[in-house]
């Protein structure tokens, strides 16, 4: 069993706010569901799963009137149980399918009889129409593949190495070359392994790397099919986007240009199909600014953007075959540092944060801005050796010094701070903690 994160904020719901639903969203595959049971496992004497693709009649029992007697004595004559007051979990997976179930929840959350966790991967897909959605009575946490520090967990690395590694990069001073040696080495297997749980846990039990590559090739084929099943009338111009993000990220700008899927291609054509992806968080948009100011959203240029996805090891399958033995031994610049760049935009996902980037006419490109205490920090990636070259950066420090936070280059290197130019060096890995 894989450690994971969420559990530990599924905890906090139950011990703070379980007098609503928590609703768990992600992309397919990310070990929702799994988490969901470990949790089950550990704080309920019963669990009661309800899977409306699997159990499809289990959306007959609300059809009728929406109070909890009535939908108990239906889920149990339909065989699910035994529902036992206060000593219940109920969880309904793949929520999407069963529309009249997200709204019944604020009927059984009203009660207090029972805890409820709700799920599914197309929750964002509005494909099926809620009646009413139950606002106020869920709690949304989202949920991703495993970054980089469960990866190490995975790989039985202590919690006192981590430890070293968050306090090297709370204290700006660098972690031992040993450690930052080994650490590199995992991070570089991260980016061609990436975080989804059933292929790391594969990579942990056999050294055969043909069954990673698979697993990979097994949920990129998976996402096609849900584009094929939900995605209606659009379904052949959401596919060009998905086969195009891979050779998109591959080019030194990582912009996403529609003009390269199709000749004549327009915002107007393929605003919606992107934006499905993004619904179904297999990709994550990074929105141009065309001011460097916040707020990000009051400034931002939306025609101009990158495509990022949902996970790091799924784009390297998607890349050039062969890619995966290139960037083990060591180079992680292919493809104009697409695996690193995609890295970063996960973690800071991961982390809370939107995803936005800077240019000014083209020029002067900093890869990603956030907001940190209402000021903005610039990160830059730099996969290559010459990382201390970064006149983007250092124009920005000095065309807006008194609106930056702080100037992160993420790199090769282990941590080091420039004083005079006020830059702070981190190695890559460490974009987990930013």
């Amino acid at each position: 069993m894989l450690k994971r994160k969420a559990i530990t904020k599924i905890e906090q719901w139950q011990a703070s706010y379980r007098d609503k639903a928590l609703l768990l969203t992600g992309a397919r595959q990310v070990g929702k569901t799994t988490a969901v049971r470990e949790f089950a496992k550990r704080h309920y004497t019963h669990f009661i799963e309800i899977n409306f693709v699997k159990h499809p009649i289990a959306q007959q029992a609300f059809d009728g009137t929406l109070d909890t007697d009535t939908i108990v004595t239906n889920l149990s004559a339909m065989g699910f149980g035994p529902f036992v007051d206060g000593e219940t979990l109920v969880f309904f997976d793949e929520i999407q399918e069963c529309p009249k179930a997200r709204t019944a929840i604020k009927f059984l959350v009203e009660e207090h009889r029972y805890d409820y966790i709700e799920s599914g991967s197309l929750l964002g897909i509005n494909y099926k129409p809620v009646p009413s959605y139950p606002v106020g009575y869920e709690m949304e946490l989202p949920m991703y593949p495993l970054d980089f520090e469960e990866f190490l967990w995975a790989k039985n690395i202590q919690d006192n190495v981590v430890n070293q590694l968050r306090e090297a990069y709370e204290n700006e001073r660098p972690v031992s070359q040993f450690i930052h040696e080994q650490i590199s080495n995992y991070y570089r297997q991260y980016l061609v392994v990436g975080g989804m749980p059933e292929v790391v846990q594969t990579f942990i039990e056999t050294p055969d790397f043909g069954k990673v590559l698979e697993i990979q090739r097994s949920i990129l084929t998976t996402y096609r099919a849900d584009i094929t099943n939900y995605a209606g009338r659009r379904q052949a111009n959401v596919k060009r986007v998905f086969d195009a993000v891979p050779s998109e990220l591959g080019k030194e700008d990582k912009r996403f240009v529609l003009a390269n899927i199709e000749t004549g291609a327009t915002s107007r054509k393929y605003e919606d199909p992107t934006q499905w992806l993004v619904d179904a968080g297999i990709v994550y948009y990074s929105i141009n600014t065309r001011e460097f100011s916040l707020p990000f959203t009051a400034v931002e240029n939306r025609r101009l953007y990158k495509l990022y996805m949902v996970d790091t090891g799924l784009l390297s399958n998607a890349l050039l075959k062969g890619i995966q033995f290139n960037v083990l031994n060591g180079e992680i610049d292919i493809n104009a540092g697409a695996l690193t760049e995609n890295f970063v935009a996960c973690a800071l996902i991961a982390n809370g944060h939107s995803l936005h980037y800077f240019d000014r006419k083209s020029r002067q490109e900093l890869d990603f801005i956030i907001n940190e205490d209402n000021r903005i920090s610039i990160i830059e990636v730099k996969s290559g050796t010459d990382y201390k070259r970064h006149a983007s950066l250092d124009a920005a420090r000095e065309n807006y010094a008194d609106r930056i936070a702080r100037s992160i280059v993420l790199c090769r290197g282990n941590v080091e701070k420039d004083s005079v130019k006020n830059v702070l060096y981190l190695p890559l890995y460490m974009a987990i903690f930013i």
